[in-house]
């Protein structure tokens, strides 16, 4: 259902994801002509050729560890000698982290440290054998030395030869002036022997190497793509510990919305219909007192109060539609978004195509994250019309609210955008903004449906 508000009409545009509102990087060259020199390439090749050593080390303890461990078993010393084994491959996992994070821009958050219950020797041996983290960091101690062989072995190969082979006619006068030969010899026999002397061979050999140059690179991020998921996947904290995280700040966020949302009650109550009231019942007194000595004057006070009761009646109806709107329950978003727009300062136009109802929370969240938009819109854009869309994709509800405004809209420049991004994220909710400088403004928010 489509209704527009105002002679405004809008985009035939179907609502997307929305990007960054930050434009792409523009290079002169393209990225597989540049990606041979880039720094990224260079620090990705350092960490091929840096993980074999490091590799043989971590391999070679977790080896002689578990080994020992296991031996010794058969006496108490083996746990001991185990928990201390596997404290140092967490140790050595920090040591990966920040490797990972120097060369690859990898950035993976450290697990929790192991702690234990009593916080004796004992209660910590016990913590460091359970824990999943512990495991993982000795799991990749093992798999990442086979890895580490091929991938170094692999990148030096293919990085020498590439590079030899583009610079060969710089140095081919090596061959005939040191090693008494005319240049590379390709083929040889009793009888016969080929070598890359001719301008010709040159020629080919440098064209080829230019194109392993340029392959070369992709290769190397190949490689690094697989050290990426072991570092994230074993080294970093479980997903359920990074998920209990989470929830634990959401849940610090939906406490402090609750906690200044009853502020904003208290004060709206206070300063506005408990005010009014109050001033209302003096009125009245003094409209009774004069009642028998003045009746008109008595007269034209309670008519005055008339007007105050219809006042305060309809600041307790704007606090509640600000608290829960009656007709977002009673008729859905539809309704309650097109009451929005109504009373929003520049047209909209509403497109609602739910074919049916989300969970009543996830409902009211749509409903306060549109009036929010259209309170920026109304405030800040200097818009001339908007529109707002809702749709269902999969198990997401999408919301999307566009303006012809003048553009520059961010998460940091205090119009609510950051509060609301907060909210969103306490149900796993997304917000992401498109808005240059100039407009238009695009604004999508994704929620779970669970209806």
């Amino acid at each position: 259902m489509a209704t527009t508000y105002g002679p405004g009409t809008r985009d035939d545009d179907r609502p997307g994801t929305g990007s960054s509102d930050h434009p792409a990087e523009r290079h002169f060259f393209p990225a597989w002509l540049r990606a041979p020199v880039e720094g990224r390439t260079w620090r990705e090749f350092a960490y091929l050729l840096l993980s074999l050593p490091i590799s043989v080390v971590l391999f070679s303890f977790a080896l002689v560890m578990t080994s020992l461990s296991a031996g010794l078993l058969i006496t108490f010393l083996g746990i001991p000698v185990l928990a201390a084994g596997l404290s140092v491959c967490r140790g050595f996992g920090a040591m990966e982290r920040a490797r990972a994070r120097g060369l690859l821009k990898l950035y993976v958050p450290a697990p929790a440290p192991v702690r234990g219950r009593t916080g004796g020797l004992m209660s910590w041996i016990g913590a460091v054998l359970k824990s999943g983290v512990s495991w993982r960091h000795l799991l990749y101690s093992v798999l990442h030395f086979p890895w580490a062989v091929f991938a170094f072995c692999v990148s030096l190969t293919f990085w020498s030869l590439s590079w030899a082979a583009f610079t060969y006619p710089l140095w081919h006068w090596l061959f005939p002036t040191h090693l008494g030969s005319s240049g590379i010899q390709l083929y040889g026999d009793a009888g016969h022997e080929v070598y890359a002397d001719s301008p010709l061979d040159l020629a080919a050999s440098s064209a080829i190497g230019l194109a392993l140059v340029l392959i070369t690179p992709w290769i190397i991020r190949a490689l690094t793509s697989v050290d990426r998921v072991m570092v994230a996947g074993l080294l970093g904290p479980s997903r359920l510990a990074t998920r209990v995280t989470e929830l634990e700040s959401d849940r610090g966020v939906v406490v402090d919305t609750a906690a200044a949302d009853l502020r904003r009650i208290e004060r709206d109550l206070h300063d506005g219909a408990q005010a009014r009231l109050v001033a209302l019942a003096m009125d009245l007194g003094l409209a009774k007192e004069k009642l028998t000595a003045d009746p008109e004057a008595a007269a034209r006070m309670v008519d005055e109060a008339h007007g105050e009761v219809k006042v305060a009646l309809q600041e307790l109806r704007d606090l509640a539609r600000g608290i829960h709107p009656a007709v977002l329950t009673d008729r859905g978003l539809d309704a309650a978004l097109s009451a929005i727009a109504s009373r929003c300062t520049v047209p909209v136009t509403v497109e609602v195509d739910l074919a049916s109802r989300p969970a009543q929370a996830i409902e009211g969240i749509a409903y306060f994250t549109v009036s929010e938009l259209l309170q920026n819109v109304s405030k800040h854009a200097h818009a001339t019309r908007a529109s707002v869309d809702v749709w269902r994709t999969a198990d997401r509800l999408m919301l999307q609210v566009t303006d012809n405004g003048r553009g520059g809209a961010d998460l940091t420049s205090g119009s609510g955008l950051a509060g609301l991004t907060e909210r969103l994220g306490a149900v796993d909710g997304i917000l992401l903004v498109e808005s240059p400088v100039g407009g238009p403004t695009k604004v999508t928010a994704e929620l779970p449906w669970r209806g």
